[in-house]
């Protein structure tokens, strides 16, 4: 009986080398997000010559929190592999936690140098959507981390919710704050001091870096437990 369906000969030849071009470009995609992190890290870092006023250290320990440890804290369970040397999901986890508490840390200090700097310059605080969108980024890193507790010491705190529903939880929370990070590391491009620093094509180029890591963070979080929950409900 005729088959109104053509077939290649070589239509599985084709399907797989489709599939390890998807492969090789989502790990270029992740190899690409961690050069973005850590080159925003550093190159904001000389911009903003750390040490030479309060200000000048709000920058640096902002990239860091979450630039680079926010990063790499989230790309650590990527599928696509990662640039550390661990094999177990213990591990993972165990460095998962130290880069939260550094962007914690990091943060902390950071908010605490922007703070000194309006003071001793009788500025107005919270005044600038960078502002804002930053407190709103450090509120959501705090329920963040709460989150992430739950999940740890589940059995301990009697916790109503299955892990499994707090993992979601946990993820999704991430998710969020990741993205408010990346729209308050833009928004900060806008700045005055930014400006006056990068001007040209060159800035236009910053402004563009922080979406690539965005986009790696958003996929690997939607596929790994937004859309698996979807489809398991």
């Amino acid at each position: 009986m005729p088959s109104d369906v053509e077939y290649s000969p070589v239509g599985d030849g084709l399907g797989m080398r489709d599939f390890w071009l998807y492969v090789w470009l989502r790990r270029a995609a992740l190899i690409a997000a961690h050069i973005v992190g850590l080159g925003l890290t550093l190159i904001i870092s000389v911009l903003s010559r750390p040490g030479t006023s309060l200000f000048s250290w709000h920058p640096l320990c902002m990239s860091v929190a979450y630039c680079l440890c926010m990063t790499e804290g989230i790309l650590l369970f990527s599928a696509e592999g990662t640039i550390f040397c661990f094999k177990s999901r213990k591990n993972k986890v165990r460095f998962h936690w130290l880069c939260q508490a550094l962007v914690l840390i990091a943060a902390a200090v950071g908010l605490g140098f922007i703070l000194a700097s309006k003071t001793v310059s009788e500025l107005p605080h919270l005044v600038s959507w960078h502002s804002l969108l930053g407190f709103s980024t450090l509120t959501a890193s705090l329920l963040q981390a709460a989150c992430g507790i739950c999940v740890i010491f589940h059995k301990q705190l009697r916790l109503s919710p299955s892990p499994a529903r707090l993992k979601l939880y946990h993820a999704t929370c991430g998710l969020v704050v990741y993205l408010l990070a990346t729209v308050t590391v833009i928004l900060a491009m806008f700045s005055d001091w930014f400006q006056a620093t990068v001007k040209g094509i060159g800035w236009w180029v910053f402004a563009m870096l922080p979406l690539s890591p965005a986009m790696v963070v958003m996929n690997q979080i939607t596929n790994a437990y937004l859309l698996r929950n979807k489809m398991s409900s």
